[in-house]
Formats: structure tokens, C-alpha cells, sequence
């Protein structure tokens, strides 16, 4: 979380954003969509745009949107009519108040219910019995194959069912040819994340606590760094994805929305599978996912709650162009077209246990837990770091950040009643 005291001072940084929002029949739109996907959005916000809304929608892409979303809430000046988050952020955010309910949206538009999202989706916005946002999308880690490689090393029959394990993996040792891997450390942490709910760990404890420092933990870890000190692990420091993308690595741990970049490079065989896992009977694929939602404000009219209603609705029926962005579409109507079977990351939903696989981490100190393993992970599996002496260290990170934040609250709380 960001700090917050003192947010007042980037409000010069925020003029623009100021001055062009909360116009009388807009609704004034922020999205963190700063890569290729936000292209996609801009596509989907001009198609609601023709077709002649009472409010037309202004997309606005920013690169450092939660330190422009506070700063705003802690003015109570230029706060976006409708909002993207992601689900990590709904716990925090429900918990200062800086969310509305999205009950009086869902009662203007009669679809825009749990029913007809992915249930991963929708319930990520759920608290304490209350819904915050609406789905977009889900977007997760996945794994990426290059058929080429498989056929000439014969291990075709590791995807047979559809979950590649630490052994078979293993037993490629010593017999690629040089150069040649048989995986890279692409979005580690994620993989890490799965491993963990692969032996049924937690991050958190019932009171709350964050529980970084486990058993479950460390042997993801452990087995994990086994892949490294094997040698079938792509180099520590050496860009993995674009190995794989150059036809030397087997797997590719990176994300749902890679597939597009895979699909640009000439002469990529690829497909997509699981992340790798202890055993086929348990695999998960660590998620997040994009939510709609309203910034807490006195100043959205109920004409323009209208709109935005009407705006979640197109999106929850043409959202087929999101799947152009990679992401696994939150919406039940277009999941279930024909026409997004055509995308590779239809086969996260093309069964219910697939589905079901997808794991979002809704704990509410989980961007710390997120951030302390980003900045261990890759030392800990490729032995600059000793585990146990790793995990401690992320453990003593996310608690100091969790204490940093509370005295961050306080200030903030102390400020507003002086």
C-alpha cells in the first residue's frame, strides 16, 4: 500500500486528471492498462461510444494509478466516476473506506449478477457478504510448451494430463543439448504462489497474520531450487522468456497474456498447460484479476450511476474483445461462445476443474506477501540465498510493512480530525 501522509502534495502531479474529471455527461474512467492490453480497452470503451450512450465513457490510462487514487480520496477533488482495480487491493481498500458497494449498479442492470461471471471472479470483490466490484476479467500464470522441442526430446506424453510434474521435468537431466532447458524462471513468485496451494498452505493465519515463513513454503522452495542445481532451469540474470521465445527452452512459466507476444514470433510451435505441479491430481494457477469499481465519493449523480450500469453491461455482453488482450474473460456469456474458444487462454475454463484451478489471493496484506517474494524468489531458488535464511527475511519484510502501513493509517486518521 501506498503511503498516505502527505499525499496532498502530488496534487500538482494530478492537474490534468483533475481538470478533465467528473464532467457532467462523462463518465471519467481510470484503468492501470499501460501495456498493449490497454489499446484493447480503448477499443471496447469507442465501441460503447458509437453506440450513442446518454454517457459516453473517457478511458484514461495511468501509469501510477493507486498513488493517483489517493491522492484524490485525500482530497475529495477529480475522483474517476468508475475505476479498475485489482483484486488484491479490495480487502485494503473496503477496509478505509475508499470503496462503494456496487448494490444500486446491480440493481439498475438486472444481469450484472454472480450467476453470470466466472465465480473466481466474482467473489474476489466480495466482503464480509457485501459486493464491491464487478469482473472483467481473470488473469493468471500459465505455462507455455514448445512442441518442437517436446517432439525431438520424445517427453510428448508429459502433457497427457494436461500437468507436467517436478520428476518428469527431472528426468530430462543431462539430456538436452547444450543451450536447450527445460524451463525458465518467468513469474517465479506466481509459480511459488501455486506450489502453495498445491500442498494446501496458507499466506495468512485465522487472526490475520501473514505466515510467509512455512513449511509449505519452504518446500516449494526446495523443490523448486532442485530444478535450478539440476541444471534444466534457464541461467540466473538470463531472460528466460525470450529463450523460450528464441526455441531453447521446453516450459515457459509466464502469464495468460504472453500468448500474444508467443503468437507475433515467427516459426514459435507453442501451446499452453498448467503451471508444473507435485502431482496431476492437484495444480492450481495463481490468479488475479481486473474488477470495476467506485472510489468512494458525494459527487457521482445517480444519472450517472445509470451509466456506468449501462457501460458494465456492454462490457459484461462484448467483452469478447478483452479475450484479444490475453485475459481470461469474466464473463459467463462470452466464455462460453464459440468464438473464445479460439483464443489459448480458453483452456483455463474449458472444464470445470480447470476452472476451478484458478487461485486469487484475496488477503489483505497480499501485495506485501506479493512484493517480499518479487524480491527473494529468484536469489533463494538460484542459491544466493539459503531458504531458511530467505524465508525469515520475507517474513521480517512483510511485517514491517504491515506496521508501516498501520502507522501510515494513523497519521492519516490524525490529520483528517485535526
Amino acid at each position: 500500500m501506498k503511503k498516505l501522509k502527505g499525499l496532498s502534495v502530488l496534487l500538482g502531479l494530478s492537474v490534468m486528471l483533475v481538470a478533465c474529471g467528473n464532467d457532467e455527461y462523462t463518465i471519467e474512467f481510470w484503468t492501470p492498462l499501460t501495456g498493449d492490453d490497454g489499446v484493447n480497452m480503448d477499443e471496447l470503451v469507442k465501441q460503447y461510444n458509437d453506440s450513442d450512450p446518454e454517457y459516453e465513457v473517457n478511458h484514461v490510462i495511468t501509469s501510477d494509478m493507486y498513488t493517483k487514487m489517493y491522492t484524490v480520496l485525500n482530497s475529495g477533488r477529480g475522483i474517476p466516476d468508475l475505476s479498475i482495480i485489482h483484486a488484491d487491493r479490495v480487502p485494503n481498500f473496503v477496509d478505509q473506506d475508499l470503496l462503494e458497494p456496487m448494490t444500486e449498479i446491480m440493481a439498475l442492470q438486472s444481469e450484472l449478477k454472480e450467476e453470470n461471471y466466472l465465480t473466481e471472479a466474482w467473489t474476489s470483490g466480495d466482503v464480509d457478504g457485501t459486493q464491491y466490484t464487478i469482473p472483467l476479467d481473470i488473469h493468471g500464470s500459465a505455462m507455455y510448451y514448445n512442441e518442437d522441442l517436446l517432439a525431438k526430446y520424445g517427453v510428448e506424453d508429459f502433457l497427457d494430463d494436461d500437468v507436467v510434474t517436478f520428476e518428469e521435468m527431472l528426468s530430462l537431466q543431462g539430456q538436452l543439448d547444450e543451450g536447450d532447458y527445460v524451463l525458465n524462471d518467468s513469474l517465479l513468485s506466481w509459480v511459488i504462489l501455486a506450489q502453495i496451494q498445491n500442498l494446501e498452505g496458507e499466506i495468512e493465519d485465522e487472526a490475520g497474520n501473514p505466515t510467509v515463513n512455512t513449511p509449505e513454503m519452504k518446500q516449494s522452495f526446495e523443490a523448486i531450487k532442485e530444478l535450478s542445481e539440476a541444471g534444466i532451469m534457464t541461467p540466473y540474470g538470463e531472460d528466460g522468456y525470450l529463450m523460450f521465445q528464441s526455441g531453447n527452452v521446453l516450459f515457459s512459466t509466464d502469464g495468460t497474456w504472453s500468448s500474444i507476444g508467443h503468437s507475433q514470433v515467427e516459426n514459435l510451435n507453442y501451446g499452453v498447460t498448467n503451471v508444473y505441479a507435485f502431482e496431476p491430481a492437484t495444480f492450481h494457477n495463481r490468479a488475479s484479476s481486473h474488477l470495476f469499481a467506485l472510489l468512494a465519493t458525494d459527487e457521482r449523480t445517480e444519472e450517472k450511476e445509470e451509466g456506468i450500469a449501462a457501460f458494465l453491461e456492454f462490457m459484461r455482453e462484448h467483452s469478447i474483445e478483452w479475450a484479444e488482450a490475453g485475459q481470461i474473460v469474466a464473463s459467463v456469456d462470452v466464455v462460453e461462445s464459440p468464438e473464445y474458444t479460439e483464443y489459448p487462454q480458453s483452456f483455463f475454463t474449458s472444464t470445470e476443474e480447470q476452472t476451478d484451478s484458478l487461485h486469487i489471493y484475496t488477503y489483505r496484506h497480499y501485495p506485501y506477501v506479493a512484493e517480499a517474494l518479487d524480491m527473494y524468489s529468484a536469489d533463494i531458488v538460484h542459491g544466493e540465498i539459503d531458504i531458511d535464511e530467505g524465508l525469515a527475511e520475507m517474513q521480517r519484510f512483510v511485517e514491517d510493512k504491515i506496521q508501516e502501513g498501520a502507522l501510515d493509517l494513523e497519521n492519516v486518521v490524525e490529520e483528517d480530525t485535526e
